[in-house]
């Protein structure tokens, strides 16, 4: 087995620490520590809490990005809906007898992240001071992050802490404002607020972010003029620590009619809990959603790197809500924050395994969205509903006219209905399937149904799609859409009999007879027109898995075909899940690792090892990878599968080496 992720070896290793509020809870296999210096590459990894994101920079008490679910605007990037860059309520600089502090001036720097809880934190030694700062995004209060940081001086300095606001060039028209609230309980509290509200490039979106120094001693100040900026300022005598957070909140009236009032109140009621009761709450918040982890006893460097994946699926989610999360999740604007067919198909899985609460946000995301399907579905002379390739808060098409993608590749309808099913198997909730899933179940199938064509020996066909191969462009009869179709047709018809309500025949006579063509050597063809080129990615080994359409001896000849079909390098990381599902659950578990190693690792980027699209690939995180490597553990190794009987769990399938594997409370 190599080192874990030895690439980067130099900088990467299991940790146990034990800093109250600054990462670490002394548990190894739980903690990412990375020695940090100025020239290496540097990837951030995110603290996020399902609606805030928070990447980390190389920079003490810095964010390389802040990420606000749910938040779009028109502009730049293809003339479509993107996520909105946002001020970092957090954003702090610090000076020490009139030097700023920076990454380059700091000895012994080391950050960390407690997968744990998503504490991100760091420590280091500048000018002989000791230093320690940590971050993380609340996960009870989803608009709300926490700092702290430490500062002991080993001579007499004067230390001088800025909360600054920072306007991003998408937005405009801010305002700051500051002011002070005093509450008389207890000893009573006083709350030095600063506030900035901006526009988004259209005026559609109001932004706020609100934050507040919390500190024994003066007040905060504000200096005043144009900057946007809070101020601590101190005199430490040598061996003295100033210690202090900041509470800071981000929201936008994408979520309340009344952002810049309701920051102000949850900025006001963090600083009343004080630091302890919220980190109390965030912990046994995250306590919670850990209940669904995945140990695997005798490997601990996987071990460690699935945490991670599971963190970042954890950390991107959130549930109650209706948000589904695109394919960088909350690690920053990548793919604009668009929502694609990876959400239902790699991502929701194993969230529906591990925590089925996380996974019903996703399909109600799609559920809220189900007028506009319908909507889009007439647009196109279709009957149904039919989703768009790419979408955003409103639920219309967002892929940019530029891509073919979003005109031709329609098995995302028919994925949609997939997961809606499958969670329905998965809780037998009834009156869900009732009032959410049938309506999305019965509106794609109708969709199908004036999207097929007969001919005349009584088959069907789907004409003029992409598939999941990209490359492969305007085909007929592509395995995967006619499987997903397919597949979308019998769960609808099972829906319609589990509500007792009776289903137009032609779903049946359509779902039996959409074509699927084979080699003459039995192997299951692309499309209709497939002469055997090289492929972006898996098509038709996913008639296996997710769909179920072939057995294993056919899954095993498609995979040993179109695995010397795909790129040598740069191979998407979903192909290598899949094609590891099939080889575990097929007893060859030895390969299956393989897959699955080479699924992520060759994508890590260094110092964190977050993984990006593809090796080499400057856009990290990817969670579709993660999805898709955390359901090969789950539905691969782990024998779980979808039956007409709901979700069960069969035989694992385990590789040398690892002694147990255990999924979620099981």
């Amino acid at each position: 087995m190599k080192h874990f992720l030895s690439f980067v070896l130099c900088y990467l290793v299991v940790s146990a620490v034990s800093v109250s509020g600054y990462g670490g809870d002394a548990r190894d296999g739980w903690v990412i520590e990375a020695q940090i210096d100025t020239d290496g590459p540097y990837f951030g990894i995110t603290s996020a809490n399902g609606t805030l994101g928070l990447v980390s920079s190389r920079e003490p008490f810095k964010c390389g990005n802040v990420v606000l679910a749910d938040t779009y605007d028109i502009f730049g990037r293809g003339g479509v809906a993107n996520f909105l860059p946002q001020v970092n309520p957090l954003e702090l600089e610090i000076t020490v007898d009139g030097n700023k502090i920076e990454a380059a001036a700091c000895k012994d720097y080391v950050q960390r992240m407690d997968l744990a809880d998503g504490t991100f934190s760091g420590s280091f030694v500048y000018d002989g001071h000791r230093v320690r700062y940590a971050y993380r995004a609340l996960r009870q209060l989803p608009h709300a992050a926490l700092m702290d940081v430490e500062i002991t001086a080993v001579t007499p300095c004067d230390v001088c802490a800025d909360n600054i606001h920072t306007l991003p060039s998408s937005q405009h028209g801010g305002e700051t404002t500051s002011r002070t609230l005093t509450f008389h309980h207890k000893e009573g509290t006083r709350i030095d607020l600063m506030t900035t509200w901006s526009l988004s490039p259209t005026d559609k979106i109001r932004s706020v972010a609100s934050s507040a120094f919390v500190a024994d001693g003066d007040p905060a100040v504000y200096p005043g003029g144009e900057k946007r900026v809070a101020r601590l300022v101190r005199r430490l005598d040598a061996g003295e620590t100033l210690s202090f957070q900041i509470v800071g909140v981000l929201i936008s009236s994408a979520q309340v009619a009344d952002p810049l009032n309701q920051a102000e109140r949850i900025v006001t009621s963090a600083c009343v809990q004080g630091r302890d009761e919220l980190l109390r709450r965030h912990r046994e918040s995250w306590d919670r959603i850990w209940e669904g982890d995945i140990r695997i006893e005798g490997d601990p460097e996987i071990q460690l790197e699935v945490r991670s994946m599971l963190y970042h699926l954890y950390a991107f989610t959130r549930a109650g809500g209706a948000f589904s999360p695109s394919p960088m999740g909350l690690s920053g604007l990548g793919y604009n924050g668009h929502v694609f067919w990876d959400t239902e198909i790699f991502m929701f899985p194993p969230l529906l395994v591990l925590n089925p609460d996380l996974a019903r946000s996703m399909v109600q995301y799609r559920f809220e969205r189900l007028p506009q399907a319908m909507r889009n579905a007439s647009s196109w002379g279709y009957e149904g509903a039919m989703f768009p390739w790419e979408s955003a808060d409103s639920g219309t098409e967002e892929c940019p006219v530029t891509a073919l993608a979003g005109t031709l590749q329609h098995h995302v309808t028919a994925d949609v209905a997939i997961a809606a099913w499958h969670y329905y198997l998965a809780t037998h909730d009834k009156a869900w399937l009732r009032e959410t899933g049938w309506p999305i179940l019965e509106a794609t199938a109708r969709f199908w149904t004036s999207r097929v064509v007969p001919d005349d020996e009584g088959k069907y066909h789907i004409r003029g799609v992409m598939g999941a191969d990209e490359w492969a462009v305007y085909v007929d009869d592509d395995a995967y859409t006619n499987g997903a179709a397919r597949r979308n047709l019998e769960f609808a018809l099972a829906a319609a009999k589990v509500l007792k309500v009776r289903p137009p025949k032609l779903w049946k006579k359509i779902a039996g007879s959409l074509v699927f063509e084979t080699f003459e050597n039995g192997v299951t063809r692309e499309h209709a027109s497939y002469d055997g080129a090289t492929i972006k990615q898996a098509d038709a080994v996913l008639l296996y898995w997710p769909l179920g359409l072939t057995d294993g001896t056919q899954a095993l000849r498609d995979l040993a075909y179109y695995q010397e079909k795909v790129p040598a390098k740069g191979t998407p990381a979903m192909t290598k899940c899949i094609n590891c599902i099939i080889c575990a659950r097929e007893g060859k578990t030895e390969e299956a690792l393989r897959w699955f190693t080479e699924s992520y690792r060759p994508n890590a980027r260094p110092p964190f090892g977050v993984i990006a699209e593809f090796e080499g690939g400057k856009n990290p995180y990817f969670l579709t990878g993660a999805g898709g490597a955390i359901q090969s553990l789950i539905f691969g190794f782990g024998g779980y599968d979808f039956t007409s009987k709901g979700l069960v769990r069969g035989r694992q399938h385990l590789p040398g080496g690892w002694v147990s594997l255990s999924i979620g409370k099981n």
